[in-house]
């Protein structure tokens, strides 16, 4: 027999025909994550009228769980009450998120109706620059002095309720707030209420407000902490980044690496819910980068057009060369934006990488051409199979190095080392190997 919810309606389906309470009893029966996905899914139009189908409390869980350009499409289509109320219901570093997404007017109108205390915060998190760490803390934590017992410690965790980012780890401070250590709420329970603090902490790791967001969420989860303070110069405490929201900033970086490696620019949003222009915007750029840029192949076959005249023979290894190099640069140039990402290796490691990727590629090389060798011989003739073999061999060595040494060049500029991968290298390897190629060919069989 069939299961009788296959053939249930969808809440979107239920608002298409009108269906205003039957939409709000299949919302109610969602949980938040899966509100979120169907908002995210839909048109903004309809997002803001099943959005408002939500009772108080689940929409501000919902809103919660929205990615931030979401969040700004929504806030178009809602009344200002609603805005505020919403608004004032985030985190200061999940507001800050949505500031960045909406106009200038919007943002300060939105920051000037919350509280006192909550702008303040918001404020506090807002004068950091994208992309630092500061920008992405959060200002609630708990926080216990070293001379505290820790039945006070665990007073002060409840007297915040859920104000705070987490309390299973307290940061240890002085009077001034600097940062001495942390504590567990593990730890603090299991000992006699009566115990001083300073006998529990442990040294803390910090990260200091300026530094890359991207490398501070690297840095706690490797060291699979829970949260990692975040401090300015001085070391005193500012705020805190948690464990769950250093996983969101490498997801975001993930995508955004993903998307610039295969020459687009991240939607930044989810893909549905996407306009045709958006995304038509997002690939456009590189593509008209990478036509331009391909205009150099085009050149150095119009150069090398009398000895493809001489050889017509040249003109069906092509596509196996260029090919060849493209890949072994973008497999370098992967390998090495990975390395950078984890720490493996830095900007002033550029020579020992490109010796190393020149070996790896002149390996590469040998086994490949080889290959092509034997094939090219067996097929034409002998000395066709050498300037395969060795064109193989070079442009191997040659796009390994290049495709090794463009993410750190990148790294060093202050650029995305993304933006120098696969698009960009595999068409600067494409005309390098031409030149590559015909020079041997002109030079093995004399034209």
């Amino acid at each position: 027999m069939s299961d009788p919810q296959f053939f249930e309606k969808t809440p979107t389906e239920s608002l298409v025909i009108g269906d205003l309470s039957e939409a709000t009893v299949q919302l109610g029966a969602l949980s938040t994550h899966e509100t979120a996905d169907l908002l995210e899914r839909v048109s903004t139009r309809r997002a803001a009228v099943l959005f408002r189908l939500l009772g108080k409390d689940q929409a501000a869980a919902v809103f919660d769980a929205l990615e931030p350009p979401i969040q700004a499409d929504l806030i178009t289509s809602l009344c200002e009450d609603e805005v505020g109320t919403l608004f004032e219901s985030l985190d200061p570093d999940d507001r800050a998120k949505l500031v960045d997404e909406v106009p200038a007017a919007v943002a300060t109108r939105l920051i000037s109706g919350l509280s006192a205390e909550e702008r303040s915060h918001t404020n506090a998190v807002l004068g950091y620059p994208a992309g630092t760490i500061g920008r992405r803390m959060s200002p609630h934590f708990v926080s216990v002095h070293p001379h505290d017992t820790a039945e006070t410690a665990l007073a002060k965790a409840r007297a915040l309720d859920d104000t705070a980012e987490t309390v299973y780890t307290m940061l240890v401070t002085d009077t001034g707030r600097t940062l001495a250590g942390v504590v567990s709420l593990r730890e603090v329970l299991m000992s006699d209420p009566s115990v001083p603090i300073a006998d529990l902490m442990q040294e803390a790791d910090s990260v200091r407000a300026t530094d890359d967001a991207e490398a501070a969420a690297l840095a706690l989860v490797d060291r699979a902490h829970l949260l990692v303070p975040v401090t300015d110069s001085e070391h005193h405490v500012l705020g805190i980044l948690t464990l769950d929201d250093a996983a969101q900033i490498l997801r975001d970086e993930a995508d955004e690496d993903a998307a610039r490696a295969g020459g687009a620019e991240p939607l930044r949003r989810p893909y549905l819910s996407t306009s045709v222009l958006r995304i038509a915007r997002s690939r456009v750029v590189w593509l008209l980068v990478l036509a331009v840029s391909g205009l150099l192949t085009v050149q150095v076959l119009e150069i090398f057009e009398t000895t493809l005249e001489q050889a017509v023979v040249l003109a069906m290894f092509i596509p196996l060369l260029t090919g060849i190099g493209g890949n072994t640069g973008s497999q370098a140039a992967s390998t090495v934006t990975r390395a950078l990402a984890v720490g493996d290796v830095r900007t002033r490691d550029v020579g020992l990488v490109l010796l190393r990727e020149v070996r790896v590629g002149l390996v590469l090389g040998v086994l490949m051409g080889a290959l092509g060798f034997v094939l090219a011989t067996l097929v034409y003739d002998m000395p066709t199979g050498v300037v395969i073999g060795l064109t193989i061999v070079c442009i191997c060595a040659m796009a390994a190095s290049v495709g090794g040494a463009m993410p750190l060049l990148a790294k060093a500029i202050k650029v995305d080392p993304a933006v120098f991968s696969t698009p960009f290298i595999t068409t600067f390897c494409d005309a390098t190997g031409l030149i590559i190629y015909f020079s041997i060919a002109k030079a093995v069989l004399g034209i």
